[in-house]
């Protein structure tokens, strides 16, 4: 068991942390940008720790700065990293660095972080693994050229992506042919500036689709469950505005198979 966890991350997701910490009889050490000084999580927290040396600074950016974090994990007697959602949450680099210093990242492996963070490796290893996907390019896209090649083998219209997007961010629909020279410099812009990767893929646009999603849980050792499904179709700007669980109007058949291939 851990004795002393490093939460970094702020606000509610934060709160969380602690009280699951002290309720598994883990100590929790907190850290907070100047702006959040005063929030709950700081409070709650075994022991807190501002990152960041002065109001002016960004107080996103303060949680997004890994050597400072692990210092504070080192410093403070931690064992262990808890990034919660979103900041470095689904950093490789990151959970790399955790790893490298002797703490334990509580999420997924570098590795795992690292392969499906790029959604063409992710979309090669659910294929491998004969899970479905939606039709589209096997690879980064070189150019506008490669791209319009793969889209007028898919059909029109089609969706551009970004190979390391998320956040509903560095996608296009493209409906013709004469749309694609620009539309693939906008989103390979787009993403190189979100993402720091310009790569992107094409993908047969479906209309109206549903969005399922599956957490699971591993342990590290082969054991794998999942948490069921939710529906996540409500969106605005490709991201997610409810989620709603169970999904409603799934058949047990679909249902099982959608979750079975979730932990595969």
């Amino acid at each position: 068991m851990f004795q002393r966890v490093l939460i970094s991350n702020r606000g509610e997701i934060a709160i969380r942390i602690a009280k699951a910490a002290s309720a598994l009889g883990v100590e929790s050490v907190g850290v907070f940008s100047p702006v959040d000084a005063l929030s709950l999580h700081t409070r709650i927290a075994t022991a807190a720790f501002q990152i960041g040396n002065g109001a002016a600074d960004d107080p996103v950016g303060a949680y997004l700065d890994a050597q400072a974090l692990i210092g504070i994990a080192k410093e403070s007697g931690c064992d262990c990293v808890h990034p919660g959602y979103g900041f470095l949450a689904e950093n490789a680099d990151f959970a790399e660095r955790c790893a490298e210093a002797g703490l334990t990242f509580v999420g997924p492996s570098p590795a795992a972080l690292s392969l499906f963070g790029d959604k063409v490796r992710a979309r090669a290893l659910a294929s491998s693994l004969d899970i479905p996907v939606v039709p589209g390019s096997g690879e980064a896209l070189e150019s506008a050229h490669d791209a319009s090649a793969s889209a007028a083998e898919l059909g029109y219209p089609v969706m551009l992506k970004a190979a390391g997007g998320g956040g509903g961010r560095g996608m296009r629909v493209v409906d013709e042919p004469e749309a694609m020279a620009e539309s693939f410099e906008r989103c390979r812009g787009e993403a190189a500036g979100a993402f720091g990767n310009g790569d992107l893929f094409v993908e047969k646009l479906i209309g109206r689709p549903r969005h399922i999603e599956v957490q699971i849980l591993a342990d590290g050792d082969g054991n794998v469950l999942h948490l069921h499904e939710r529906d996540c179709s409500v969106q605005l700007r490709n991201q997610k505005v409810i989620e709603t669980a169970p999904a409603p109007g799934l058949d047990d058949e679909l249902r099982d198979r959608i979750l079975g291939d979730a932990i595969r």
